[in-house]
């Protein structure tokens, strides 16, 4: 008993010291909480402080700004959340003081709840969060925020940010995984002058900052030269006062009168560049380069996200968070050359005036704010002029963001792509067609964004019948917005061929970069012959984001090409790539290249180094293992395989890949079970189904293989491969009224299909 009891105690001290172990190890406690980030000073740069001496009244309004607050310190000043210790959550989280800092207690990495210090607050309003240091320099944001709206609104309390996800430690979304690190998520848009640092061999940051928040260069541009200017006598024939041409502000240019429909219109130069000096930061984006200059083409640094179906809805309206600037690069606005100070403030962020004045600065009063235009009781919320043309989505729980497309209500086109519509949301009894009718007889029925684009869009996304002749004319339709042209022209990546190749061919020469950058998209699935001719020219693209893509496409195509603009190209590739090298989909990307230019070496060390940062990361594993096929290494295929799927076991790919090697095995039992498992695990993919269904028919249960493939057609009503196999098994188990109405479906989508004119000539069974 003596000698247990020695056991037991021993056991207990040890479990307390790898406790108190991880708490160190997990975060940094004390004076070392602010040290995970350090100020310097890139080339050029000069801080915040320099910057004020000279201009107070500037320096006022940005000091009340969401910019000046955009990251702090965390401090009593500066902490708006109550740190009281009462738990919240059902007891998942608590924050409190612990003089002289703040505190959160909640769930670590490893699943037990410990005490973590808050060393920064992240953003002002209408919610903060908090930002913990961990080791290897990593900021990490903390699950729950605080809602800093007034509590007569519902704030002034701490609520989760992911309150229905139920994410569990080793997920990339807890709140210590990579999805929630700031120096990689969030840093380069709250601070000024960042500069990430990530070193891959030891997986730690060295983030630095000229400035905390979004200071004076963040828009302006490094500011040392202009500093010299003006301390050496402020000469008037230098131009820009000495700031870059993209650091610059817009000079020249007035507003006109209101004309015969009540609107003043910008007479001047273009002003693009303001624009593309507040997109990095107000757009979905991948970052390019490694500290970019404020003002610069938005394509030069950065490749934003197109019109993309998990992002916005098909005419354009968005959907996830992605921010303000390609919602208003589709609008009327954008086109006729607003910029995004002509309604903000550019130092105090806020709008230049309040309720609908904002609107009225170019929109008559007299005429647009009143019951006769908007139709609804003068000074109501659905007088607002944002209510029917900027309708609000929340995100992060209680922010609500406008869509700055601008748009008119169009009810019964939202109701059949299944998109939100202002009228229908304060209306949905009334229903699309009674809206519809309401706005012709109020004459709204004119323009509409994304009334042109938005079936294209639509069959395209859906693979439908006649999508390709309808992504063309939506990409060939110069008074589509650039960002809807340049997504027609990518998704004719699904529908190669003889009418979607002129139209890519045009688009790559096209004046606008993004409707270049969805052409070379587009161009994904074109034989290498045709890719090397057509993309050898686009190497020289002065947009960093086209030339780049171009050349990776280009170097899977033809590994042999060796010119100066390929090579200078891809090296801006690789180093786009490098500059995110904590994200394992980096990873990826640079072992498919290493394994496409026939570094096999090289490219399984950086998809190991991918599934070694994330296990659960199966686009990693998946292509280690077709690696290791491709070199007849195929145990060791299916060692890495097995490996994923049990890192991510809700995950069908993983299970998928297995399958197909275990087939290769001849292990045909064992490879129908991951099918099976692939098909349940995914059901949005209509492969896995597909696939699972040939393993039964050939195991001779035929009935539950047409039953699959019939389920996963209605889940994907576009997909060629399922509506093949049911008409021809169907027609081969003798139920030809089936296989009838298949081949008609396949005919609407591939009208030379064999299989779709064999189907046609079936006959009903009343001989029609």
């Amino acid at each position: 008993m003596q000698h247990r009891s020695v056991f037991v105690c021993a056991t207990f001290c040890l479990t307390l010291l790898a406790g108190a172990f991880w708490c160190v190890a997990e975060a940094q406690t004390g004076s070392d909480a602010l040290k995970s980030v350090s100020r310097a000073f890139p080339p050029g740069y000069v801080g915040q402080e320099r910057c004020v001496a000279c201009h107070e009244s500037q320096r006022r309004d940005w000091a009340a700004s969401s910019h000046a607050k955009s990251m702090q310190v965390a401090s009593p000043s500066t902490l708006l959340g109550r740190f009281d210790g009462k738990p919240v959550g059902g007891g998942d989280f608590a924050a409190f003081m612990r003089e002289p800092s703040a505190w959160a207690r909640l769930d670590g990495a490893n699943g037990k709840k410990a005490d973590f210090p808050v060393a920064f607050t992240l953003g002002v309003f209408p919610l903060q969060q908090y930002l913990v240091p961990f080791s290897g320099g990593r900021l990490q944001a903390l699950p729950f925020a605080w809602d800093s709206r007034p509590a007569s609104e519902g704030g002034q309390r701490w609520f989760s940010l992911y309150p229905e996800a139920g994410i569990k430690p080793g997920d990339a979304l807890h709140w210590t995984g990579r999805n929630q690190t700031w120096n990689s998520m969030c840093a380069d848009c709250h601070s000024t002058g960042l500069r990430k640092n990530h070193d891959p061999a030891t997986r730690a940051y060295s983030t630095t900052w000229s400035d905390i928040n979004v200071a004076c260069e963040a828009c302006h541009g490094p500011g040392a030269s202009h500093v010299a200017w003006a301390e050496s006598g402020r000469a008037a024939t230098i131009p820009n006062k000495d700031f870059t041409a993209e650091g610059a502000s817009a000079r020249g240019g007035y507003w006109g009168d209101f004309d015969e429909r009540g609107i003043r219109r910008f007479v001047g130069p273009a002003r693009q560049r303001e624009v593309d000096r507040c997109a990095p930061c107000h757009a979905r984006r991948r970052a390019l380069t490694d500290g970019w200059t404020s003002g610069q083409p938005l394509l030069d640094s950065h490749s934003p996200a197109l019109l993309d179906d998990t992002l916005y809805f098909a005419d354009g309206q968005f959907q996830d968070e992605v921010f303000e600037i390609g919602s208003f690069l589709q609008s009327r606005m954008a086109q006729a050359g607003v910029v995004c100070t002509d309604c903000h403030s550019a130092h105090g962020g806020g709008l230049k005036a309040g309720g609908n004045g904002v609107c009225a600065q170019c929109h008559d009063a007299s005429r647009f704010d009143t019951s006769s235009h908007h139709r609804h009781t003068q000074g109501s919320e659905a007088a607002r002029c944002v209510t029917c043309h900027m309708p609000g989505r929340t995100y992060m729980g209680v922010h609500v963001r406008h869509d700055h497309s601008f748009r008119l209500p169009a009810p019964r086109r939202a109701a059949a792509l299944g998109a939100p519509d202002p009228c229908l949301t304060c209306h949905a009894k009334r229903g699309a067609d009674w809206a519809e009718e309401a706005l012709s007889r109020w004459g709204g029925g004119g323009h509409r964004t994304g009334s042109k684009f938005a079936e294209a869009l639509d069959a395209g996304r859906k693979r439908l019948s006649g999508a390709d002749r309808l992504l063309v004319e939506a990409a060939i339709d110069a008074s589509n917005p650039a960002i809807a042209r340049g997504t027609a022209l990518s998704l004719l990546a699904r529908f190669p061929g003889p009418l979607a190749l002129p139209a890519l061919n045009k688009g790559l020469a096209d004046s606008e970069p993004l409707v270049r950058l969805g052409a070379v998209r587009g161009l994904a699935p074109y034989a290498p012959p045709l890719l090397s001719r057509l993309l050898s020219p686009v190497m020289g693209d002065p947009a960093r984001a086209v030339r780049t893509e171009a050349a990776r496409l280009l170097a899977s195509a033809n590994p042999a090409e060796r010119s100066e603009p390929f090579r200078s190209a891809l090296k801006e590739w690789v180093e786009a790539e490098q500059l995110a090298s904590e994200r394992p989909e980096s990873a990826l990307n640079l072992g498919v290249l290493w394994a496409e230019l026939g570094d096999a070496e090289k490219a399984e060390a950086t998809l190991r180094s991918a599934i070694e940062e994330d296990p659960s990361f199966t686009a990693g594993a998946i292509t280690l293992a077709d690696l290791y096929r491709a070199e007849g290494r195929n145990g060791e295929a299916e060692q890495v395989l097995r490996k994923s799927a049990a890192a991510a076991p809700r995950a069908g790919d993983a299970r998928y890949a297995l399958a197909l090697t275990l087939i290769r095995q001849g292990r045909r039992a064992e490879a129908r079970t991951e099918l099976e498992r692939a098909a349940t695990l995914s059901p949005e993919e209509p492969r896995f189904a597909y696939a699972y269904g040939l393993a039964l028919w050939e195991d001779g249960d035929r009935a539950l293989a047409i039953d699959i493939w019939q389920k996963a057609s209605r889940r994907n009503p576009g997909d060629r491969n399922l509506l093949e196999a049911l008409v021809s098994f169907a027609r081969e188990s003798g139920r030809i009224e089936e296989a009838a109405r298949y081949a008609r479906s396949l005919a609407r989508l591939a009208p030379g299909n064999p299989d779709a004119a064999t189907g046609r000539e079936e006959k009903e069974p009343d001989g029609r």
